[in-house]
């Protein structure tokens, strides 16, 4: 859908538009009601809900009015696929849940719920996956339907994510690498949180 041309905001609106991007950007899911009118210190729905109401006449957010989860931001700041870190492609790391940067693709992407990785290592060379790189992931919600040898990132609770070929192994799951170099990681199926598969790889040349 094509984004309309954005209209100047008044101080109110850039101030809810503004905490809306950051909420957003943090937390990768729309805030409540009653949460925007604490941040804006309003004890009342209604000046939150004209403000919206605004927002979205002039083309910055998209939004079912009183159906506050299905807002969704149209004005840049929060556009593309959240960056939220770095993955190992040779030992565990551990991860961090901020977002340090975004890729601007095209929108139907996002609404997939994709989100992208950096690589750190080597591991993944023989799948032509190299340090530096930034992939694409979309999120596993049934790790039982995944296919023997998906490329996933997968978080070992206390040891960090690593991005590794996904192998079940009876109770066990072995993550695997794309370089003889590395020893498979053999761990406990019920320890293993599979976060998301391989979609793409983005490589700045």
């Amino acid at each position: 859908m094509p984004v309309p041309d954005l209209q100047l905001l008044t101080a109110a609106q850039q101030e809810l538009y503004d905490w809306l991007a950051d909420y957003i950007g943090q937390h990768r899911h729309s805030p409540s009601i009653r949460q925007m009118m604490e941040a804006m210190g309003l004890r009342s729905p209604a000046p939150v809900q004209s403000r919206l109401r605004h927002l979205q006449q002039k083309g910055w957010i998209t939004w079912q009015e009183g159906q506050a989860r299905t807002l969704q931001l149209l004005g840049g700041l929060a556009g593309g696929i959240p960056v939220l870190g770095a993955v190992a492609a040779g030992g565990l790391v551990e991860t961090f849940d901020d977002v340090h940067e975004r890729l601007d693709l095209a929108p139907v992407l996002d609404t997939r719920g994709l989100f992208a990785l950096t690589v750190n290592g080597d591991s993944m060379v023989e799948a032509h996956i190299t340090d530096g790189d930034v992939v694409l992931m979309e999120p596993v919600t049934d790790p039982s339907r995944l296919r023997e040898g998906t490329i996933v990132s997968a978080l070992v609770p206390g040891s960090g994510t690593t991005l590794k070929h996904f192998h079940r192994q009876g109770r066990q799951v072995r993550l695997e690498a794309a370089n003889p170099a590395y020893k498979p990681i053999l761990v406990d199926a019920a320890q293993v949180s599979v976060q998301g598969r391989l979609v793409a790889v983005w490589r700045q040349v």
